[in-house]
Order: structure tokens, then sequence, then C-alpha cells
């Protein structure tokens, strides 16, 4: 028979405590798990709405940015000459006489999905999308990068 001292005891203790089970180090790494991918899923769709934010920003940008073209060539740039007309003068017919750019402080950025704005000036084929009184359009396809579609898929425009 085996004489249990102190000494004996502290050292079966020290053995019993000496880590976590397997059990529970699933149980941390399940819960862990469970947590992260909430917080993926919080910060996707906070990406998402950032970028809508973002896309209609720079689409108020760039409707001042037109404005002020407007103002010193009395005519919106067309659909040819873009929205490059605001960074560097048209070469292309009609010249602006009177152009006193760049217009925008940088070259004319992508959308934030990484697709063009498109311009569509009241002459153009596409006029007919814009209500009217509206002298041109400014369109981001948003996420899917095609033309209609809901939510974070839906198009953002400069008339609405």
């Amino acid at each position: 028979m085996k004489i249990i001292t102190r000494k004996n005891c502290m050292r079966i203790k020290k053995k019993r405590d000496a880590g976590f089970t397997f059990v529970e180090t699933l149980a941390v790494l399940a819960v862990t798990a469970i947590l992260t991918s909430q917080i993926g899923v919080a910060a996707h769709k906070m990406i998402q709405k950032a970028r809508v934010s973002s896309a209609k920003t720079q689409i108020e940008q760039l409707k001042i940015s037109l404005e002020n073209y407007f103002a010193d060539c009395a005519a919106f740039p067309t659909e040819e000459q873009g929205l490059s007309a605001l960074w560097k003068e048209p070469v292309l017919y009609p010249l602006a006489e009177n152009w006193n750019g760049p217009y925008t402080d940088k070259k004319i950025q992508k959308d934030p999905w990484g697709s063009d704005f498109i311009y569509i000036p009241k002459d153009s084929v596409r006029a007919t999308d814009l209500p009217k009184g509206v002298p041109f359009g400014l369109v981001s396809l948003g996420a899917d990068r095609a033309e209609g579609g809901e939510g974070n898929d839906k198009d953002i425009v400069s008339w609405e």
C-alpha cells in the first residue's frame, strides 16, 4: 500500500491541471470559428455599404465637374469626348474653346467595383433613360457590373 503524503498529493494535482483536454480545445476552437464567421459576414456587409456610398460620392463629384465644364465651355462633353474631357482638353469635335481645366483633381477613376462610369449626354442614343430635363446622366453598374439588378447589384445613377 502506498502512503499518500503531501508531496505526492501535489505531484498528482500538478499532473491533473497540466493543460486543456482535447475536448476543451475543440470547444474553444468551435466558439472562435463561430464568432469569426459572424464578424466576417458583418464586415462584408459594411464593405458593400461603403462601396455604394463611395460610388454615390464619386458621381456627385463628377456632376460638379461636368457643371463647371459647362460653365466654361457652354456645352457638356459629347459622348465621344466622354468624362476624359474633364481631365484633358478634348481634341475631338466640337472643340471646347474656353476649356479651363482640368476640372477634376486627378484622372477619372473607376467605380468601387473596377468598372468605368457610364456618361450619358442628353444627345446620345441612351438619353431615353434620362428623366425629362436632366442634361446628362452618370451610371455605375454596381457589384454585378451589368445593367439592372437589386441590392448590391443595383445600378447607381446620378438622377436618383
